[in-house]
Protein backbone atom coordinates (compact mmCIF):
# COMPACT_ATOMS: atom_id res chain seq x y z
CA UNK A 1 0.00 0.00 0.00
CA UNK A 2 2.88 2.34 0.83
CA UNK A 3 4.41 1.66 -2.58
CA UNK A 4 1.23 2.71 -4.31
CA UNK A 5 1.11 5.84 -2.22
CA UNK A 6 4.71 6.62 -3.08
CA UNK A 7 4.03 6.13 -6.78
CA UNK A 8 1.01 8.41 -6.61
CA UNK A 9 2.96 11.06 -4.75
CA UNK A 10 5.76 10.80 -7.28
CA UNK A 11 3.33 11.16 -10.17
CA UNK A 12 1.75 14.25 -8.61
CA UNK A 13 5.17 15.77 -7.99
CA UNK A 14 6.18 15.09 -11.57
CA UNK A 15 3.04 16.74 -12.91
CA UNK A 16 3.31 19.70 -10.55
CA UNK A 17 6.94 20.16 -11.36
CA UNK A 18 5.97 20.49 -15.03
CA UNK A 19 2.66 22.27 -14.44
CA UNK A 20 3.27 24.89 -17.12
CA UNK A 21 3.62 22.19 -19.73
CA UNK A 22 0.41 20.60 -18.42
CA UNK A 23 -1.57 23.87 -18.52
CA UNK A 24 -0.22 24.63 -22.00
CA UNK A 25 -1.33 21.24 -23.28
CA UNK A 26 -4.71 21.68 -21.55
CA UNK A 27 -5.20 25.08 -23.24
CA UNK A 28 -4.31 23.64 -26.63
CA UNK A 29 -6.60 20.64 -26.28
CA UNK A 30 -9.50 22.68 -24.94
CA UNK A 31 -9.25 25.39 -27.57
CA UNK A 32 -9.03 22.83 -30.35
CA UNK A 33 -11.91 20.74 -28.92
CA UNK A 34 -14.14 23.77 -28.34
CA UNK A 35 -13.46 24.92 -31.87
CA UNK A 36 -14.52 21.54 -33.21
CA UNK A 37 -17.68 21.65 -31.09
CA UNK A 38 -18.47 25.14 -32.33
CA UNK A 39 -18.29 23.85 -35.89
CA UNK A 40 -20.85 21.10 -35.25
CA UNK A 41 -24.23 22.35 -36.53
CA UNK A 42 -27.27 22.18 -34.30
CA UNK A 43 -29.72 19.40 -35.15
CA UNK A 44 -33.43 20.09 -34.64
CA UNK A 45 -36.00 17.36 -34.15
CA UNK A 46 -39.64 17.57 -35.15
CA UNK A 47 -42.18 14.87 -34.43
CA UNK A 48 -45.80 13.96 -35.10
CA UNK A 49 -48.05 11.39 -33.47
CA UNK A 50 -50.75 9.65 -35.49
CA UNK A 51 -53.66 7.53 -34.29
CA UNK A 52 -55.26 5.11 -36.75
CA UNK A 53 -58.81 3.82 -36.23
CA UNK A 54 -59.02 0.45 -37.99
CA UNK A 55 -62.66 -0.19 -37.06
CA UNK A 56 -64.78 0.44 -40.15
CA UNK A 57 -68.43 -0.30 -39.39
CA UNK A 58 -69.64 0.13 -42.98
CA UNK A 59 -67.10 -2.27 -44.46
CA UNK A 60 -67.86 -4.84 -41.76
CA UNK A 61 -71.58 -4.56 -42.39
CA UNK A 62 -71.05 -5.11 -46.11
CA UNK A 63 -68.76 -8.04 -45.38
CA UNK A 64 -65.79 -6.50 -47.26
CA UNK A 65 -63.60 -5.40 -44.36
CA UNK A 66 -59.93 -6.19 -44.80
CA UNK A 67 -57.20 -6.73 -42.24
CA UNK A 68 -56.75 -3.15 -41.04
CA UNK A 69 -53.87 -3.79 -38.67
CA UNK A 70 -51.87 -5.59 -41.31
CA UNK A 71 -52.47 -2.77 -43.78
CA UNK A 72 -51.35 -0.12 -41.29
CA UNK A 73 -48.24 -2.11 -40.43
CA UNK A 74 -47.40 -2.32 -44.12
CA UNK A 75 -47.80 1.43 -44.61
CA UNK A 76 -45.79 2.21 -41.46
CA UNK A 77 -42.94 -0.09 -42.40
CA UNK A 78 -42.70 1.27 -45.95
CA UNK A 79 -43.06 4.93 -44.91
CA UNK A 80 -39.30 5.35 -44.50
CA UNK A 81 -38.44 3.43 -47.67
CA UNK A 82 -36.02 4.84 -50.23
CA UNK A 83 -38.84 5.66 -52.62
CA UNK A 84 -40.72 7.76 -50.08
CA UNK A 85 -37.55 9.43 -48.78
CA UNK A 86 -36.74 10.47 -52.33
CA UNK A 87 -40.16 12.15 -52.49
CA UNK A 88 -39.33 13.98 -49.26
CA UNK A 89 -35.97 15.15 -50.61
CA UNK A 90 -37.36 16.42 -53.91
CA UNK A 91 -40.21 18.31 -52.22
CA UNK A 92 -38.11 20.06 -49.51
CA UNK A 93 -34.91 22.09 -49.32
CA UNK A 94 -32.95 18.88 -48.97
CA UNK A 95 -33.06 18.49 -52.72
CA UNK A 96 -31.63 21.91 -53.55
CA UNK A 97 -28.05 20.67 -53.60
CA UNK A 98 -28.78 17.30 -55.23
CA UNK A 99 -27.55 17.24 -58.83
CA UNK A 100 -27.18 13.57 -59.75
CA UNK A 101 -28.24 10.05 -58.94
CA UNK A 102 -25.19 9.45 -56.76
CA UNK A 103 -25.88 12.56 -54.70
CA UNK A 104 -29.52 11.53 -54.37
CA UNK A 105 -28.55 8.06 -53.10
CA UNK A 106 -26.15 9.58 -50.60
CA UNK A 107 -28.83 12.01 -49.40
CA UNK A 108 -31.34 9.15 -49.06
CA UNK A 109 -28.87 7.12 -46.99
CA UNK A 110 -28.20 10.12 -44.76
CA UNK A 111 -31.89 10.95 -44.32
CA UNK A 112 -32.72 7.30 -43.58
CA UNK A 113 -30.61 7.56 -40.42
CA UNK A 114 -32.41 10.70 -39.30
CA UNK A 115 -36.02 9.59 -39.87
CA UNK A 116 -37.69 7.19 -37.45
CA UNK A 117 -41.18 5.69 -37.43
CA UNK A 118 -41.86 3.98 -34.13
CA UNK A 119 -45.00 2.31 -32.74
CA UNK A 120 -46.17 3.31 -29.31
CA UNK A 121 -49.26 1.08 -29.49
CA UNK A 122 -51.03 -1.00 -32.12
CA UNK A 123 -52.96 2.03 -33.36
CA UNK A 124 -50.57 4.80 -32.34
CA UNK A 125 -47.19 5.55 -33.87
CA UNK A 126 -44.74 8.45 -33.98
CA UNK A 127 -42.87 10.01 -36.91
CA UNK A 128 -39.61 11.77 -36.00
CA UNK A 129 -37.09 13.64 -38.16
CA UNK A 130 -33.81 15.19 -36.98
CA UNK A 131 -32.17 17.70 -39.32
CA UNK A 132 -28.85 19.50 -38.77
CA UNK A 133 -27.10 20.83 -41.86
CA UNK A 134 -24.04 23.05 -41.69
CA UNK A 135 -25.01 25.11 -44.74
CA UNK A 136 -28.28 26.19 -43.11
CA UNK A 137 -28.97 28.38 -40.12
CA UNK A 138 -30.57 27.09 -36.95
CA UNK A 139 -33.94 28.55 -37.88
CA UNK A 140 -33.77 26.97 -41.35
CA UNK A 141 -32.85 23.59 -39.89
CA UNK A 142 -35.79 23.77 -37.49
CA UNK A 143 -38.22 24.61 -40.31
CA UNK A 144 -36.73 21.91 -42.51
CA UNK A 145 -37.25 19.28 -39.78
CA UNK A 146 -40.91 20.28 -39.58
CA UNK A 147 -41.28 20.14 -43.38
CA UNK A 148 -39.79 16.63 -43.54
CA UNK A 149 -42.25 15.28 -40.95
CA UNK A 150 -45.18 17.04 -42.66
CA UNK A 151 -44.22 15.51 -46.01
CA UNK A 152 -44.06 12.06 -44.40
CA UNK A 153 -47.59 12.61 -43.07
CA UNK A 154 -48.76 13.56 -46.57
CA UNK A 155 -47.13 10.45 -47.99
CA UNK A 156 -48.84 8.38 -45.31
CA UNK A 157 -52.24 9.68 -46.39
CA UNK A 158 -51.41 9.16 -50.06
CA UNK A 159 -50.18 5.62 -49.43
CA UNK A 160 -53.39 4.83 -47.56
CA UNK A 161 -55.96 6.34 -49.93
CA UNK A 162 -54.25 6.06 -53.31
CA UNK A 163 -52.48 2.84 -52.38
CA UNK A 164 -55.72 1.11 -51.43
CA UNK A 165 -57.45 2.26 -54.62
CA UNK A 166 -54.52 1.18 -56.78
CA UNK A 167 -54.40 -2.17 -55.01
CA UNK A 168 -58.13 -2.72 -55.50
CA UNK A 169 -57.95 -1.71 -59.17
CA UNK A 170 -55.02 -4.06 -59.74
CA UNK A 171 -56.84 -6.89 -57.95
CA UNK A 172 -59.97 -6.31 -60.07
CA UNK A 173 -57.88 -6.33 -63.25
CA UNK A 174 -56.24 -9.61 -62.20
CA UNK A 175 -59.64 -11.12 -61.48
CA UNK A 176 -60.91 -9.97 -64.87
CA UNK A 177 -58.04 -11.78 -66.59
CA UNK A 178 -58.67 -14.91 -64.56
CA UNK A 179 -62.39 -14.73 -65.33
CA UNK A 180 -61.71 -14.54 -69.07
CA UNK A 181 -59.58 -17.67 -68.89
CA UNK A 182 -62.11 -19.50 -66.69
CA UNK A 183 -64.92 -18.46 -69.03
CA UNK A 184 -63.18 -19.97 -72.05
CA UNK A 185 -62.47 -23.19 -70.18
CA UNK A 186 -66.06 -23.36 -68.95
CA UNK A 187 -67.43 -22.87 -72.47
CA UNK A 188 -65.18 -25.61 -73.82
CA UNK A 189 -66.24 -27.97 -71.02
CA UNK A 190 -69.89 -27.19 -71.71
CA UNK A 191 -69.46 -27.95 -75.42
CA UNK A 192 -67.84 -31.29 -74.57
CA UNK A 193 -70.67 -32.12 -72.20
CA UNK A 194 -73.36 -31.24 -74.78
CA UNK A 195 -71.66 -33.34 -77.45
CA UNK A 196 -71.39 -36.28 -75.06
CA UNK A 197 -75.03 -35.95 -74.01
CA UNK A 198 -76.09 -35.94 -77.65
CA UNK A 199 -74.26 -39.24 -78.21
CA UNK A 200 -75.14 -40.91 -74.89
CA UNK A 201 -78.33 -39.35 -73.49
CA UNK A 202 -78.65 -42.13 -70.90
CA UNK A 203 -75.23 -41.31 -69.41
CA UNK A 204 -75.79 -37.62 -68.80
CA UNK A 205 -74.13 -36.79 -65.51
CA UNK A 206 -71.82 -39.82 -65.41
CA UNK A 207 -72.10 -43.17 -63.69
CA UNK A 208 -73.42 -41.57 -60.53
CA UNK A 209 -76.25 -40.02 -62.49
CA UNK A 210 -76.79 -43.33 -64.33
CA UNK A 211 -77.05 -45.19 -61.03
CA UNK A 212 -79.54 -42.65 -59.73
CA UNK A 213 -81.54 -43.02 -62.94
CA UNK A 214 -81.54 -46.81 -62.53
CA UNK A 215 -82.71 -46.48 -58.95
CA UNK A 216 -85.38 -44.00 -59.96
CA UNK A 217 -86.57 -46.25 -62.79
CA UNK A 218 -86.69 -49.22 -60.40
CA UNK A 219 -88.69 -47.18 -57.90
CA UNK A 220 -91.07 -45.97 -60.64
CA UNK A 221 -91.56 -49.55 -61.87
CA UNK A 222 -92.39 -50.73 -58.36
CA UNK A 223 -94.87 -47.92 -57.92
CA UNK A 224 -96.56 -48.73 -61.26
CA UNK A 225 -96.73 -52.43 -60.30
CA UNK A 226 -98.43 -51.52 -57.07
CA UNK A 227 -100.85 -49.20 -58.83
CA UNK A 228 -101.55 -51.87 -61.49
CA UNK A 229 -102.27 -54.52 -58.87
CA UNK A 230 -104.66 -52.17 -57.11
CA UNK A 231 -106.37 -51.27 -60.41
CA UNK A 232 -106.76 -54.93 -61.43
CA UNK A 233 -108.22 -55.76 -58.03
CA UNK A 234 -110.72 -52.92 -58.37
CA UNK A 235 -111.60 -54.10 -61.91
CA UNK A 236 -112.18 -57.65 -60.72
CA UNK A 237 -114.44 -56.39 -57.94
CA UNK A 238 -116.59 -54.29 -60.25
CA UNK A 239 -116.74 -57.12 -62.79
CA UNK A 240 -118.09 -59.42 -60.07
CA UNK A 241 -120.76 -56.90 -59.16
CA UNK A 242 -121.64 -56.47 -62.80
CA UNK A 243 -121.98 -60.24 -63.30
CA UNK A 244 -124.53 -60.48 -60.48
CA UNK A 245 -126.61 -57.63 -61.83
CA UNK A 246 -129.29 -58.38 -64.54
CA UNK A 247 -129.06 -56.32 -67.69
CA UNK A 248 -132.83 -55.82 -68.16
CA UNK A 249 -136.02 -55.88 -66.16
CA UNK A 250 -139.05 -57.43 -67.96
CA UNK A 251 -142.30 -55.49 -67.64
CA UNK A 252 -140.92 -53.31 -65.01
CA UNK A 253 -140.18 -56.31 -62.81
CA UNK A 254 -137.53 -58.91 -62.68
CA UNK A 255 -137.71 -61.89 -65.12
CA UNK A 256 -139.13 -65.27 -63.97
CA UNK A 257 -139.27 -68.84 -65.34
CA UNK A 258 -137.04 -69.71 -68.28
CA UNK A 259 -136.11 -66.07 -68.74
CA UNK A 260 -134.86 -65.73 -65.18
CA UNK A 261 -132.85 -68.91 -65.55
CA UNK A 262 -131.41 -67.58 -68.81
CA UNK A 263 -130.35 -64.35 -67.14
CA UNK A 264 -128.75 -66.25 -64.28
CA UNK A 265 -126.85 -68.48 -66.73
CA UNK A 266 -125.65 -65.46 -68.70
CA UNK A 267 -124.48 -63.83 -65.46
CA UNK A 268 -122.52 -66.96 -64.50
CA UNK A 269 -120.92 -67.03 -67.97
CA UNK A 270 -119.87 -63.38 -67.68
CA UNK A 271 -118.39 -64.02 -64.24
CA UNK A 272 -116.37 -66.97 -65.52
CA UNK A 273 -114.98 -64.88 -68.35
CA UNK A 274 -114.25 -62.03 -65.94
CA UNK A 275 -112.13 -64.44 -63.97
CA UNK A 276 -109.95 -64.88 -67.07
CA UNK A 277 -111.19 -68.31 -68.17
CA UNK A 278 -110.99 -69.02 -71.88
CA UNK A 279 -113.80 -70.38 -74.06
CA UNK A 280 -112.18 -73.85 -73.96
CA UNK A 281 -112.43 -74.11 -70.22
CA UNK A 282 -114.92 -76.88 -69.17
CA UNK A 283 -116.96 -74.53 -66.95
CA UNK A 284 -117.23 -71.97 -69.74
CA UNK A 285 -118.20 -74.66 -72.26
CA UNK A 286 -120.94 -76.11 -70.01
CA UNK A 287 -122.31 -72.70 -69.10
CA UNK A 288 -122.38 -71.70 -72.78
CA UNK A 289 -124.42 -74.80 -73.60
CA UNK A 290 -126.76 -74.02 -70.73
CA UNK A 291 -127.25 -70.47 -72.00
CA UNK A 292 -128.06 -71.79 -75.48
CA UNK A 293 -130.58 -74.32 -74.10
CA UNK A 294 -132.29 -71.73 -71.87
CA UNK A 295 -132.44 -69.31 -74.78
CA UNK A 296 -134.45 -71.85 -76.78
CA UNK A 297 -136.75 -72.54 -73.81
CA UNK A 298 -137.35 -68.83 -73.23
CA UNK A 299 -138.17 -68.42 -76.92
CA UNK A 300 -140.57 -71.42 -76.86
CA UNK A 301 -142.27 -69.95 -73.78
CA UNK A 302 -142.86 -66.75 -75.72
CA UNK A 303 -141.11 -64.47 -73.20
CA UNK A 304 -139.80 -61.14 -74.45
CA UNK A 305 -136.02 -61.22 -74.67
CA UNK A 306 -135.78 -57.45 -74.56
CA UNK A 307 -137.29 -56.06 -71.43
CA UNK A 308 -136.47 -52.73 -69.71
CA UNK A 309 -132.73 -51.89 -69.33
CA UNK A 310 -131.48 -52.14 -65.75
CA UNK A 311 -130.04 -48.71 -64.61
CA UNK A 312 -127.80 -50.36 -61.98
CA UNK A 313 -126.27 -52.57 -64.64
CA UNK A 314 -125.55 -49.57 -66.89
CA UNK A 315 -123.87 -47.69 -64.03
CA UNK A 316 -121.71 -50.65 -63.04
CA UNK A 317 -120.78 -51.21 -66.68
CA UNK A 318 -119.55 -47.60 -67.01
CA UNK A 319 -117.45 -47.93 -63.87
CA UNK A 320 -115.95 -51.18 -65.14
CA UNK A 321 -115.09 -49.54 -68.47
CA UNK A 322 -113.29 -46.69 -66.69
CA UNK A 323 -111.34 -49.06 -64.44
CA UNK A 324 -110.44 -51.25 -67.39
CA UNK A 325 -109.00 -48.15 -69.16
CA UNK A 326 -106.95 -47.36 -66.07
CA UNK A 327 -105.59 -50.90 -66.01
CA UNK A 328 -104.63 -50.68 -69.68
CA UNK A 329 -102.88 -47.30 -69.13
CA UNK A 330 -100.93 -48.69 -66.21
CA UNK A 331 -99.95 -51.74 -68.22
CA UNK A 332 -98.67 -49.48 -71.01
CA UNK A 333 -96.80 -47.36 -68.46
CA UNK A 334 -95.29 -50.50 -66.94
CA UNK A 335 -94.15 -51.72 -70.34
CA UNK A 336 -92.48 -48.36 -71.08
CA UNK A 337 -90.73 -48.34 -67.72
CA UNK A 338 -89.52 -51.89 -68.22
CA UNK A 339 -88.10 -50.88 -71.59
CA UNK A 340 -86.31 -47.84 -70.13
CA UNK A 341 -85.04 -49.88 -67.20
CA UNK A 342 -83.68 -52.52 -69.50
CA UNK A 343 -81.92 -49.86 -71.63
CA UNK A 344 -80.35 -48.25 -68.51
CA UNK A 345 -79.15 -51.61 -67.24
CA UNK A 346 -77.68 -52.37 -70.63
CA UNK A 347 -75.88 -49.00 -70.69
CA UNK A 348 -74.55 -49.53 -67.19
CA UNK A 349 -73.34 -53.03 -67.96
CA UNK A 350 -71.98 -52.55 -71.48
CA UNK A 351 -70.41 -49.03 -71.33
CA UNK A 352 -68.05 -48.77 -68.31
CA UNK A 353 -65.50 -46.71 -70.27
CA UNK A 354 -68.16 -44.32 -71.50
CA UNK A 355 -69.52 -44.02 -67.97
CA UNK A 356 -66.06 -43.13 -66.69
CA UNK A 357 -65.76 -40.51 -69.44
CA UNK A 358 -69.15 -39.14 -68.42
CA UNK A 359 -67.92 -38.92 -64.82
CA UNK A 360 -64.83 -36.99 -65.84
CA UNK A 361 -66.73 -34.55 -68.06
CA UNK A 362 -69.34 -33.91 -65.42
CA UNK A 363 -66.72 -33.44 -62.68
CA UNK A 364 -64.61 -31.06 -64.76
CA UNK A 365 -67.63 -28.99 -65.67
CA UNK A 366 -68.81 -28.71 -62.04
CA UNK A 367 -65.34 -27.68 -60.80
CA UNK A 368 -64.94 -25.05 -63.50
CA UNK A 369 -68.42 -23.66 -62.86
CA UNK A 370 -67.80 -23.40 -59.09
CA UNK A 371 -64.46 -21.65 -59.64
CA UNK A 372 -66.00 -19.24 -62.12
CA UNK A 373 -68.86 -18.35 -59.76
CA UNK A 374 -66.41 -17.81 -56.88
CA UNK A 375 -64.29 -15.47 -58.98
CA UNK A 376 -67.42 -13.54 -59.93
CA UNK A 377 -68.32 -13.13 -56.26
CA UNK A 378 -64.79 -11.97 -55.41
CA UNK A 379 -64.83 -9.40 -58.20
CA UNK A 380 -68.17 -7.97 -57.11
CA UNK A 381 -66.96 -7.79 -53.49
CA UNK A 382 -63.85 -5.86 -54.58
CA UNK A 383 -65.92 -3.50 -56.70
CA UNK A 384 -68.23 -2.82 -53.77
CA UNK A 385 -65.25 -2.21 -51.50
CA UNK A 386 -63.75 0.21 -54.01
CA UNK A 387 -67.03 2.13 -54.27
CA UNK A 388 -67.25 2.36 -50.48
CA UNK A 389 -63.67 3.60 -50.16
CA UNK A 390 -64.28 6.25 -52.83
CA UNK A 391 -66.81 7.87 -50.50
CA UNK A 392 -65.36 7.01 -47.10
CA UNK A 393 -61.90 5.78 -46.26
CA UNK A 394 -61.70 2.37 -44.72
CA UNK A 395 -59.57 3.74 -41.87
CA UNK A 396 -59.54 7.09 -40.12
CA UNK A 397 -56.28 8.93 -39.47
CA UNK A 398 -56.18 11.28 -36.50
CA UNK A 399 -53.06 13.43 -36.11
CA UNK A 400 -52.76 13.74 -32.35
CA UNK A 401 -49.63 15.90 -32.48
CA UNK A 402 -48.97 18.05 -35.54
CA UNK A 403 -45.36 18.60 -36.57
CA UNK A 404 -44.09 21.94 -35.28
CA UNK A 405 -40.95 24.04 -35.63
CA UNK A 406 -38.67 23.00 -32.72
CA UNK A 407 -37.42 25.86 -30.55
CA UNK A 408 -34.43 24.04 -29.04
CA UNK A 409 -31.86 21.86 -30.75
CA UNK A 410 -32.05 18.17 -30.04
CA UNK A 411 -28.32 17.69 -30.62
CA UNK A 412 -25.54 18.15 -29.85
CA UNK A 413 -25.55 18.67 -26.08
CA UNK A 414 -22.96 21.44 -26.19
CA UNK A 415 -22.65 22.15 -22.44
CA UNK A 416 -21.90 18.51 -21.81
CA UNK A 417 -19.45 18.39 -24.71
CA UNK A 418 -17.70 21.57 -23.51
CA UNK A 419 -17.34 20.10 -20.05
CA UNK A 420 -16.02 16.87 -21.55
CA UNK A 421 -13.41 18.77 -23.56
CA UNK A 422 -12.36 20.68 -20.44
CA UNK A 423 -11.88 17.46 -18.51
CA UNK A 424 -10.03 15.87 -21.42
CA UNK A 425 -7.80 18.97 -21.69
CA UNK A 426 -6.79 18.84 -18.03
CA UNK A 427 -6.26 15.12 -18.29
CA UNK A 428 -4.17 15.49 -21.43
CA UNK A 429 -2.02 18.14 -19.76
CA UNK A 430 -1.44 16.02 -16.70
CA UNK A 431 -0.65 13.00 -18.86
CA UNK A 432 1.83 14.99 -20.96
CA UNK A 433 3.61 16.26 -17.83
CA UNK A 434 3.76 12.78 -16.36
CA UNK A 435 5.14 11.27 -19.56
CA UNK A 436 7.84 13.92 -19.76
CA UNK A 437 8.71 13.21 -16.15
CA UNK A 438 9.12 9.54 -16.96
CA UNK A 439 11.46 10.36 -19.81
CA UNK A 440 13.76 12.41 -17.57
CA UNK A 441 16.46 10.55 -15.61
CA UNK A 442 15.50 12.05 -12.27
CA UNK A 443 14.01 10.52 -9.17
CA UNK A 444 11.22 12.06 -7.17
CA UNK A 445 11.90 10.11 -3.95
CA UNK A 446 14.90 8.38 -2.32
CA UNK A 447 13.08 5.08 -2.51
CA UNK A 448 12.93 5.24 -6.33
CA UNK A 449 16.66 5.97 -6.43
CA UNK A 450 17.34 3.05 -4.15
CA UNK A 451 15.21 0.71 -6.29
CA UNK A 452 16.79 1.92 -9.49
CA UNK A 453 20.42 1.27 -8.44
CA UNK A 454 19.81 -1.41 -5.83
CA UNK A 455 22.04 0.48 -3.41
CA UNK A 456 21.20 1.88 -0.03
CA UNK A 457 20.57 5.64 0.12
CA UNK A 458 22.34 7.13 3.10
CA UNK A 459 20.26 10.31 3.18
CA UNK A 460 18.61 13.12 1.21
CA UNK A 461 19.10 16.90 1.30
CA UNK A 462 15.98 19.03 1.40
CA UNK A 463 15.59 22.09 -0.78
CA UNK A 464 16.27 25.38 0.89
CA UNK A 465 14.32 28.25 -0.66
CA UNK A 466 15.34 31.84 -0.18
CA UNK A 467 12.87 34.67 0.28
CA UNK A 468 13.41 35.92 -3.26
CA UNK A 469 12.85 32.42 -4.64
CA UNK A 470 9.78 32.01 -2.43
CA UNK A 471 8.36 35.30 -3.75
CA UNK A 472 9.08 34.26 -7.30
CA UNK A 473 7.41 30.88 -6.70
CA UNK A 474 4.37 32.60 -5.26
CA UNK A 475 4.18 34.85 -8.27
CA UNK A 476 4.42 31.92 -10.66
CA UNK A 477 1.73 30.09 -8.67
CA UNK A 478 -0.60 33.05 -9.12
CA UNK A 479 0.16 33.05 -12.81
CA UNK A 480 -0.58 29.33 -13.00
CA UNK A 481 -3.84 29.83 -11.10
CA UNK A 482 -4.71 32.64 -13.48
CA UNK A 483 -4.07 30.36 -16.46
CA UNK A 484 -6.32 27.70 -14.94
CA UNK A 485 -8.94 30.26 -14.04
CA UNK A 486 -8.82 31.70 -17.53
CA UNK A 487 -9.47 28.28 -18.99
CA UNK A 488 -12.40 27.77 -16.64
CA UNK A 489 -13.67 31.26 -17.42
CA UNK A 490 -13.66 30.56 -21.14
CA UNK A 491 -15.63 27.36 -20.44
CA UNK A 492 -18.23 29.31 -18.44
CA UNK A 493 -18.50 31.98 -21.15
CA UNK A 494 -19.00 29.34 -23.85
CA UNK A 495 -21.71 27.60 -21.83
CA UNK A 496 -23.48 30.92 -21.24
CA UNK A 497 -23.29 31.75 -24.96
CA UNK A 498 -24.76 28.36 -25.79
CA UNK A 499 -27.66 28.85 -23.38
CA UNK A 500 -28.41 32.30 -24.77
CA UNK A 501 -28.12 31.09 -28.37
CA UNK A 502 -30.53 28.20 -27.77
CA UNK A 503 -33.10 30.53 -26.28
CA UNK A 504 -33.01 32.85 -29.29
CA UNK A 505 -33.78 30.24 -32.02
CA UNK A 506 -36.89 31.27 -33.94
Amino acid sequence: MSEIFDELRAALWSVWHRRWIAIAVAWGVCLLGWLVIAMIPNAYESKARVYVDVEDVLSKQLGIAGDGREEIMRVRQTLSSAKNLEKVITSTRLGDSVTGRGAMDAMIAELEKKVKVTSEQDNLFEITAEIGRGDLSDAENAVLARDVVQKLLDILREEHVAGNKAGISQAIADLERQLEGRKRELEEAEQRRLAFEARYPDLVGGSASLSSKVQQARADLRAVDADLAAAESALAAISGQLANTPRTIIGGREATGPRAALLQAQTQLAELRARGLTDNHPDVVSTTRQVALLTKQAAAAGEDAGGTPNPAYASLYAIRTERQATVEALQARRAALQSDFAALMASQASEPTVAAEANRISRDYDVLRENYEKLLQDREALRTRGQVEDKASQFRFDVIQDPSVPQKPAAPNRPLLLLGVLIVGFGAGAAAAYVLGQLKSSFATPQKLEHAFDLPVIGSISLTVSDAARALEKKRFKQFAGACGGLLGIFVILVAIEIVAVGTVA
